[in-house]
């Protein structure tokens, strides 16, 4: 028999998460390594696992995460948005909670472009009288 998984994509930054969620222990695992060796920041391991805390399902769903692009912080916000939506199809009643908490908002913002002529997207050369 097939085994039940729910899917979500999530985005922050440059960073794309494609996330399976399947019954289980609550085992995350982000590109096949277990989540505390994939991200070694403590809160940015709290923030993955925030939308499992604000439906009180924590420890109900494995989490298999593939995530590619930008660095630890937008790969974690980026997971956080694919878990949310996931979340969000097992039981459409998780809605209200997790739209409250800000978790199915696509943060938009990005990474601003270089502009010509200066050195990055605002800073500019040092001022030469001579």
């Amino acid at each position: 028999m097939a085994q039940v998984q729910y899917r979500g994509t999530g985005r922050r930054k440059d960073s794309v998460a494609r996330v399976i969620l399947v019954p289980g222990t609550g085992k995350v695992v982000m590109n096949k390594k277990d989540i505390e060796d994939y991200i070694p920041f403590p809160n940015l391991r709290a923030v993955v696992m925030q939308p499992f805390n604000v439906t009180e399902t924590s420890g109900n769903y494995d989490a298999l995460i593939n995530v590619n692009g930008g660095g630890f912080s937008g790969q974690a916000g980026a997971a956080r948005h694919g878990i949310a939506r996931a979340l969000l199809e097992v039981d459409p009643d998780f809605r209200a909670s997790l739209k409250s908490a800000g978790l199915l908002t696509r943060d938009a913002r990005m990474k601003e472009r270089k502009k010509p002529g200066l050195k990055k997207a605002r800073k500019a050369g040092q001022f030469s009288k001579r």
